[in-house]
């Protein structure tokens, strides 16, 4: 049991550093990127990016969890509802200042995400 709720802490924290890694990266690359950031005025292209940052995230927060717990698909289903549930409360007070589909594409892809990270775990571990 402690494994895992050590697995599932982190599996969040590895999301937290890797989003904040890549959301660095693109500040330092992406020209306006930080404006944009600010202002919560992306393009459609930054929009994608950061889908893509949160994808990212998932995937490696789910492989973490697989990989401390020999791929307990329970810790891993626990991740994958945890950060849907602190990220709705977010996503739900700008839900009006983005198009519809960027707020549901982010809290759709969370859970299956994860599970994929945790999917190419087992994967790699199989070779």
């Amino acid at each position: 049991m402690m494994k895992t709720i050590a697995a599932v802490i982190a599996g969040l924290i590895a999301w937290i550093l890797v989003a904040t890694a890549v959301n660095l990266l693109l500040r330092a690359l992406w020209p306006h990127y930080h404006e944009a950031e600010i202002a919560f005025n992306f393009t459609l292209g930054m929009m994608i990016a950061r889908l893509i940052l949160g994808a990212l995230s998932s995937i490696c927060g789910g492989f973490l969890v697989a990989w401390i717990t020999k791929a307990n698909s329970a810790a891993v289903n626990i991740t994958g509802v945890a950060l849907l549930v602190l990220f709705i409360p977010t996503h739900s007070q700008v839900w009006h200042t983005f198009p519809l589909w960027y707020p549901l594409t982010f809290l759709v892809s969370l859970f299956p995400l994860t599970m994929l990270g945790a999917t190419l775990k087992a994967r790699w571990t199989e070779r």
